[in-house]
């Protein structure tokens, strides 16, 4: 039997329906007579989803080679990726995730650009495309922001020697939040090629949330110093990942508004913090519903977690700086 010329890895866990759909689109590949292999990899057990690989999927797709391994314990969807690549056999390995739609020409766009360039060591980063409604939720529209996103793992590739190299993902990001970022960062330090591939699309539909999904959201922010400590001169470079001026004055106000109760101070005096607190949330309103749904259910939701979100923002990128010591002394010294 021919050796894979492309593996593909897939992280899931417990999201069965989405992953069939996504191992359907995989059986559509116009690629070199199915020269390629999918690993399928759960972040942990999950006895479900091993049976729809392992019966459903090769009973549909008796031509497409698939496999499924499993975590012994959950552990994020960097660890999953690189249990995957590192069961995987062939010389190229691309990641999509369990919730995304490979176009049919995915792979033999990026297996093309492979054979072009002649590297041993490079990377490549397709094109994502997310559908979105023309007056999305602030959820969707946030969701939308993979689009113009230089490099994520939802669709790139590169090879083995490559991943080498970077010794894999960084599997202290345990969630699915800068891990791709840091993937991206490892392959630009060590000088390796990151070549655009803009044909090789995939499909990123945007999943029904739950009401208030941006309060559960914001704990992913624990990450943002872990990625500042290891890499300070590209993060500055790339984007801000720091809680924005005005988080830290809202919550500012409310502490001295709270501070002025407990102490009994006069009321005009407690008038001020109130005041700008007060303006700068209804512009932080304003902001989350500019261009997004007006549904009566979307503006309360905006309404009701506003006032939180500044806090939960600003205490989950303070643990995150506690538990991986990514304190502005040790990111200088980096």
């Amino acid at each position: 039997m021919m050796a894979p010329l492309i593996s593909v890895v897939i992280p899931t866990y417990k999201r069965k329906a989405l992953l069939l759909r996504c191992v359907e689109a995989l059986s559509k590949q116009f690629f070199l007579n199915h020269h390629f292999e999918v690993i399928v990899v759960s972040d942990g057990p999950d006895d479900e989803t091993k049976h729809a690989v392992e019966n459903t999927c090769r009973a549909l797709y008796p031509d497409l080679a698939i496999q499924y391994i499993a975590l012994p314990a959950k552990r994020g969807p960097a660890a999953a990726r690189n249990l995957g690549w590192y069961r995987a056999k062939a010389a190229l390995i691309a990641f999509t995730d369990d919730d995304c739609i490979p176009h049919p020409d995915w792979l033999q766009q990026l297996y093309d650009a492979y054979t072009r360039t002649g590297l041993k060591d490079v990377a490549f980063t397709g094109r994502t495309i997310v559908p979105i409604p023309p007056t999305p939720t602030d959820y969707e529209r946030n969701i939308a922001n993979l689009e113009r996103a230089e490099f994520i793992t939802a669709n790139c590739a590169a090879t083995r020697t490559a991943l080498v190299r970077i010794d894999g993902l960084d599997e202290a990001f345990t969630m699915a939040w800068r891990e791709d970022s840091d993937f991206q960062f490892k392959l630009i330090r060590q000088n390796i090629p990151i070549i655009p591939v803009k044909q090789a699309c995939v499909t990123h539909p945007v999943r029904k949330a739950p009401w208030g999904i941006c309060i559960r959201e914001e704990k992913k922010g624990m990450f943002n110093p872990l990625l500042m400590k290891k890499h300070p001169k590209l993060c500055r470079e790339k984007f801000r990942i720091t809680p924005p001026w005005y988080y830290y004055a809202m919550v500012a106000c409310c502490i001295a508004a709270i501070t002025g109760i407990l102490v009994g101070a006069p009321g005009w005096l407690l008038f001020v913090p109130l005041t700008i607190w007060a303006m700068l949330l209804v512009d932080f309103i304003r902001k989350r519903l500019r261009y997004t749904s007006r549904s009566f259910s979307h503006i309360m939701e905006m309404i009701i977690t506003s006032p939180l979100l500044p806090f939960l923002s600003i205490y989950w990128w303070w643990y995150g700086a506690f538990r991986f010591q990514a304190f502005p002394l040790s990111m200088r010294k980096r």
